[in-house]
């Protein structure tokens, strides 16, 4: 009998489980001991305070403690907040706060913060905030925050800030600042801030601000400020500032620092120093101050310090001088136009 009694109590328990399963979507039950409100609970408690087990949440409002499911929650599951450690194959609600650890994935409608880990994926509907490990990959509507892995990639549809790597890309739709890895690319719809690595590239929509790495380029739209590096080359839509290694060339109107490109570098406005294998070019009427040198320097403009090539070219020098093969000053003097050796303004 002693034997009997038990194996009732436990087919209880179960059924108390499974009950809003096994009844296809009736009013869900739940046995809460010793209250309703804390202790232990077995079933769809709506209000929580301990160790609870659930199928599938449904219409949950707060849940502190451990909570356990085994199933994704409903849809008008979205106001749940729980907080403490979520455990399931998806783990869900509309806010979650702490651990929470999903066999297939983790979500919530709004908020996701603290240890957010899923198998194939963790997102939430506005802000992602914390560790955030996703197999597949992780993100959010709107804000990603914190250390962000994704197998296949990360991102955040409004900012991402922190330490985000991506098997196949990080971004953003608006800002990424911090340090940002991606298989193929690092992007950010407006500005990034920070060091990105981008197998194939790096880019941003405005401005760029630190160290880049682009296994082919990189660019932004506006200003690309600090220290570039790039298989082939890299460019900005404004203005580029600092160091840029490049493996064929670099260019934008404006540029301010130190460019090394395997066949050079171009745009209007350059002032720093300039090395190219091919090519150092000046669009016209622009100006170059500084040092160029390459195979061909050409400017169709004004050269305002050194220029040292196998041919050498510009409309004018204010101060400064050619030196290679061939210099040609266009404005001096005839018989004075094209020299070996050196050239300045005659």
């Amino acid at each position: 009998m002693a034997d009997l009694a038990r194996r009732s109590r436990l087919l209880a328990l179960v059924l108390i489980f499974l009950g809003p399963v096994l009844a296809g979507g009736l009013a869900a039950q739940s046995l809460d001991i010793p209250s309703k409100t804390w202790g232990l609970s077995f079933g769809n408690s709506k209000t929580f305070t301990g160790l609870r087990f659930n199928f599938r949440d449904n219409q949950v409002r707060k849940i502190t403690g451990v909570n356990v499911t085994l199933w994704r929650p409903r849809k008008d599951n979205k106001d749940a907040v729980v907080t403490g450690l979520s455990l399931g194959l998806a783990p869900g609600g509309g806010r979650l706060i702490g651990a929470q650890l999903g066999i297939l994935g983790a979500g919530a409608e709004s908020t996701m913060i603290g240890l957010n880990v899923g198998g194939f994926g963790v997102g939430a509907g506005e802000d992602l905030i914390g560790v955030n490990i996703g197999g597949f990959g992780a993100g959010a509507g709107e804000n990603v925050t914190g250390i962000t892995l994704g197998g296949l990639g990360a991102g955040a549809g409004t900012n991402l800030f922190g330490i985000a790597i991506g098997g196949l890309g990080v971004g953003a739709g608006e800002d990424v600042t911090g340090i940002c890895i991606g298989g193929l690319g690092v992007g950010a719809g407006e500005t990034f801030k920070g060091i990105a690595i981008g197998g194939l590239g790096a880019g941003a929509g405005e401005n760029i601000t630190g160290l880049v790495i682009g296994g082919l380029g990189a660019g932004c739209g506006e200003n690309l400020k600090g220290i570039v590096l790039a298989g082939l080359g890299a460019g900005a839509g404004r203005r580029l500032t600092g160091l840029a290694i490049c493996g064929l060339a670099a260019g934008a109107p404006e540029i301010r620092g130190l460019v090394i490109g395997g066949l050079g570098a171009g745009g209007k406005d350059l002032r720093g120093v300039f090395v190219g294998g091919a090519m150092i070019r000046i669009e016209k009427g622009g100006r170059l101050t500084g040092l160029a040198a390459s195979s061909f320097n050409h400017v169709r403009g004004t050269l305002n310090g050194v220029s040292i090539g196998i041919v050498n070219y510009a409309w004018s020098i204010e101060k400064g001088f050619q030196i290679g093969l061939v210099n040609i000053v266009r404005d001096n003097p005839k018989g004075l136009r094209v020299l070996p050796v050196f050239n300045t303004r005659l």
